[in-house]
């Protein structure tokens, strides 16, 4: 029996040996990253705009009289803003 535990403890050990890896990155991690620069650019210039737009929509309801309904446009290009900015921080904050 106790050639048995010795067996046993000998193989648990070994286990416990096993360190962490050091992270690597991925083989297109270059071209990955090249694009996701792409989509901030681009998300940075949908949302000027976005708000440049709904400022002009919102000159041209005020001259004419008619409804105002650019004011949601404007705090919804806002709000997507920095939704958007934040992402990352976020992503940051939760796999920290």
């Amino acid at each position: 029996m106790s050639i048995i535990l010795t067996s046993m403890a000998d193989t648990i050990t070994t286990y416990a040996q096993i360190g962490n890896p050091t992270p690597e990155a991925p083989p297109l991690s270059d071209k990955i990253m090249q694009m996701v620069q792409y989509l901030t650019w681009f998300m940075i210039l949908s949302g000027v705009l976005a708000i440049t737009v709904a400022g002009g929509k919102f000159a041209w309801e005020k001259w004419n009289g008619s409804a105002m309904e650019s004011p949601k446009m404007i705090a919804g290009a806002m709000i997507g803003g920095v939704v958007a900015t934040s992402g990352g921080t976020i992503m940051n904050a939760i796999l920290s």
